[in-house]
């Protein structure tokens, strides 16, 4: 992967994975060529199989754009910060991230959910 776009440049995916935290969700924005969209695509699938074998993953979703756009969206959800910092900097999860395309840019951004009374749960 060419690039990582941080969400928040003033805190990045590196501090963020820095908190303890439980029940996390990994919000991955890719843009990229068009005509790299296959090759994304099979470098995130051989990705995602990573995660999955890993503790504390729980599950995924990839969601593309509407329309003539390559841009995708990764869903993770992940039992905490500590699973995912050990699975996201595994030496054998770097080194698959050569295998996207130099025209993707990632943006990851860990999240919690949020209460809100009437609305959603914490």
């Amino acid at each position: 992967m060419s690039r990582m776009r941080p969400l928040d440049p003033a805190f990045p995916i590196d501090r963020q994975i820095a908190i303890d935290a439980n029940s996390v969700v990994l919000v991955n924005i890719f843009t990229l060529d068009k005509v790299d969209e296959q090759t994304f695509l099979d470098a995130w699938q051989a990705d995602a199989a990573f995660m999955k074998l890993q503790p504390g993953f729980i599950s995924t979703q990839l969601h593309r754009a509407l329309g003539e756009s390559p841009t995708y969206l990764n869903c993770a959800v992940w039992e905490s910060t500590s699973d995912f910092r050990a699975a996201f900097t595994h030496p054998e999860f770097r080194a698959k991230l050569s295998s996207y395309p130099s025209s993707a840019v990632a943006s990851p951004h860990l999240f919690q959910k949020v209460a809100v009374p009437g609305i959603c749960v914490g």
